[in-house]
């Protein structure tokens, strides 16, 4: 896989240079609300436009119909790539139309265009080869050069992600090789004990790297709305809480292949519930209770580890060399029941070990609660991507990216 910097070696001054980033951050209305997935691929875009690439930045956002759809503009995201670069960012108003080809024809060098959303143009998630590649051509048009560096994107077969790279010379990214560093310390010779937390709404989402996983950790905390489902396969009454009941069987056997292999997997001790959904807008006081996690009254619903599991995870933290945590452990976007999360958090910061926080909610979690980035080992900013390398998956956009 060509890095950046042999392609910086290279000479990129005057050449239009295509960067597929991420920029799927969250809105609430025009207001992005975290911005670390900019932040994250804004010193590739830096380093392009200082040696004099006429750069051109592509990312989708959201999950539009394949059309035009403002709720889903990256305008914000330009506006404050902008701000981060400290220059004007030109923003053309489609994705290979008039305005694109406009924006690029119009570029200096050192200058800087976003192109609007990829997915308000059907061919970008396609199934179809022939659509996608039609679509992968009139981008190609646009640039000279191809550099990936949308890792929240790379297990996604999409148009700009697989078959641009395909048109152009190509290269990967800062954040591209860092992120992809980072996962290969999870997966290949990796320092122990190795303990991985995964958390979420959905087991469904995490099975497959939990079979991965139960070859490779030492130990696995379960947290979120999917630890119900496990509850639930222990034989525990869960009451109104989150359950995948198709996932029952699956996760009975999971946990008694952990504990023929040996691998400790640790489940809530006690949970804080309510009979209703806490309100995220105005945040009102939820009033919980805690309850033994075996003990889950039939009309009420579990939204966060309680007090003892806290402490209970944080002792299975205390001596990992290795974590990876992908999820958080309840509704953190209330204040209520926040603290499950903020514990983890808290024992990864103070843990010695090396800790990778997976993307998606952890990451925004993270940032949200107020805990400094720079005390974990790395916080991803792709977590489908980063549990399907964990999966032992090939991820086409990486795959793409290789010689």
């Amino acid at each position: 896989m060509k890095t950046i910097d042999q392609l910086l070696a290279d000479g990129v001054a005057g050449k239009r240079v295509f960067v597929r980033a991420d920029l799927n951050v969250p809105l609430d209305g025009t207001t992005i609300t975290d911005d670390g997935r900019i932040r994250a691929v804004q010193p590739t875009i830096a380093k392009l436009a200082e040696a004099g690439a006429r750069v051109v930045v592509a990312s989708h956002l959201g999950r539009p119909k394949g059309a035009p759809d403002p709720a889903f503009s990256l305008a914000p995201a330009a506006a404050r790539l902008g701000e981060l670069l400290g220059t004007h960012v030109e923003f053309a108003t489609d994705t290979v139309g008039e305005s694109a080809t406009a924006a690029v024809a119009g570029l200096e060098d050192g200058q800087v265009a976003v192109l609007e959303n990829l997915r308000f143009n059907a061919g970008e998630t396609s199934k179809d080869d022939a659509e996608r590649g039609a679509f992968a051509d009139r981008l190609a048009a646009l640039a000279d050069v191809y550099v990936g560096d949308g890792f929240g994107a790379v297990h996604r077969k999409h148009a700009s992600v697989f078959d641009l790279p395909a048109r152009l010379p190509h290269a990967a990214g800062f954040l591209i090789a860092t992120e992809v560093g980072v996962l290969k310390k999870l997966t290949e010779d990796v320092s122990r004990p190795y303990v991985v937390v995964l958390g979420g709404a959905k087991v469904s989402d995490k099975l497959g790297v939990i079979d991965h996983l139960l070859e490779k950790a030492d130990r696995i905390l379960i947290g979120g709305g999917m630890a119900y489902t496990f509850l639930k396969a222990q034989g525990h009454e869960v009451g109104i809480s989150l359950l995948q009941e198709d996932q029952v069987p699956a996760v009975r056997e999971y946990l008694e292949r952990a504990k023929a292999k040996g691998v400790e997997f640790v489940l809530p001790v006690d949970v804080l519930v309510s009979s209703e959904f806490p309100d995220l807008k105005t945040k009102a006081p939820a009033n919980p209770a805690v309850v033994a996690a075996d003990a889950i009254p039939a009309d009420q619903e579990g939204l966060d580890i309680g007090p003892e599991t806290r402490l209970l995870y944080a002792s299975k933290l205390a001596d990992a060399a290795t974590v990876f945590w992908n999820g958080p452990m309840g509704v953190f976007e209330h204040p209520d029941y926040a603290e499950g999360t903020k514990a983890v958090a808290q024992a990864l910061v103070d843990s010695p070990a090396f800790s990778v926080v997976g993307g998606g909610d952890s990451a925004a979690a993270v940032r949200i609660l107020g805990f400094d980035e720079k005390a974990f080992g790395h916080i991803s900013t792709g977590g489908g991507a980063s549990l399907e390398y964990l999966e032992g998956k090939t991820l086409p956009g990486l795959a793409a990216l290789e010689d």
